[in-house]
């Protein structure tokens, strides 16, 4: 496995633990969990499901914050060290293209990219219902608003972190206006992230065994590797207790996204510590965000736990991709061109 590698710069700064000796799995989380909880500023209760990038030698991020009013709207975040983090108290304050204030009713579940110079957001927004919203900024203190890429109801938006065969690519999850009992991972594509088609069905619901029976949803930003794109996903199991949100994994071809070469049978991470399987919602590890180092192929995961926490857990790539070729089905359905 060593001519497996991350394509992209090296991050000797990410967080990181090694394995510990009695961990028999391929992900393991961080000792300190969570690194972010209750009440993390004055009007804000939780922040969870929340997005983090590299940036200016530390790191950044748009969190997802439920106020103390019940409403989720999104902040900006700093770090130096990606554990300990400073979340502004005042939500972002959207403009659009003409710079006129422009805020959502609610946002929450946010992605981050980089694209060339500009930071790019897509997150969970109300557009008639549960739409996906786009946005940018190129310092974390600017946010424009530009025109959202689809029409309800979808979550789950996730870009690629660069174009394939001359298009943008948008990982999304079409759903309803509740809290959607069903739910596929589909593909777009864009030339100019404004009109979108070309759209495939990547990966479907289910298989053999229960994790991911009920709706699966794409989470970071896929992570480019020699052998494909990792995407980490949530699944979603329907208990008589209500759902149960897993993390699982797959390796995506290169150059056509929309065919799964590899997928997790069984889940890599699912709720286990009581910060999991207890908080507001409990039972939830939702992967939102990664950091990873090309030089060592360290993979660092920020996943919302029981929708009240932050939490990280860790990675090798070569262990990963190894584990998942050893553990993968695809189900019918998955690669597969919808007409």
């Amino acid at each position: 496995m060593t001519s497996l590698k991350i394509i992209g710069s090296p991050l000797p700064n990410l967080p990181w633990q090694d394995r510990p000796a009695t961990e028999t799995g391929v992900i393991w989380r961080h000792d300190a969990n969570p690194i972010i909880g209750w009440n993390p500023t004055p009007k804000t209760a939780r922040v969870f499901n929340s997005a983090v990038i590299p940036y200016q030698g530390g790191f950044a991020g748009v969190f997802r914050a439920d106020h103390k009013h019940g409403k989720a709207l999104l902040h900006v975040g700093f770090s130096a060290d990606g554990l300990h983090w400073e979340i502004t108290d005042e939500e972002i304050h959207w403009v659009d293209e003409q710079g006129r204030p422009y805020p959502p009713n609610y946002a929450y579940d946010p992605r981050l990219v980089k694209l060339d110079d500009t930071y790019y957001i897509v997150w969970c927004t109300d557009f008639g219902g549960a739409a996906l919203g786009l946005g940018m900024t190129k310092d974390f203190r600017e946010f424009v608003r530009l025109e959202n890429p689809f029409v309800p109801f979808n979550r789950n938006g996730v870009l690629f972190p660069r174009k394939v065969n001359g298009n943008y690519l948008l990982l999304s999850r079409p759903s309803d206006s509740g809290h959607t009992p069903f739910g596929d991972i589909f593909l777009s594509e864009s030339p100019d992230l404004t009109y979108w088609g070309k759209h495939k069905r990547v990966m479907t619901r289910g298989g053999s065994g229960w994790w991911q029976g009920t709706k699966i949803g794409g989470g970071p930003i896929p992570i480019e590797t020699t052998e494909g794109w990792l995407l980490f996903y949530h699944g979603v199991s329907g208990t008589a207790n209500g759902f149960v949100y897993s993390m699982g994994a797959a390796l995506l071809d290169l150059e056509s996204p929309s065919q799964v070469l590899y997928r997790t049978r069984d889940y890599l991470l699912t709720p286990e510590k009581p910060y999991e399987t207890t908080g507001f919602v409990p039972n939830v590890v939702f992967p939102c965000a990664t950091l990873h180092d090309a030089a060592t192929g360290r993979i660092a995961i920020y996943y919302g736990a029981a929708d009240t926490y932050v939490a990280v857990a860790y990675t090798q790539v070569a262990l990963l991709i190894e584990y998942m070729k050893n553990n993968s089905e695809l189900n019918p359905g998955d690669g597969e061109l919808v007409r």
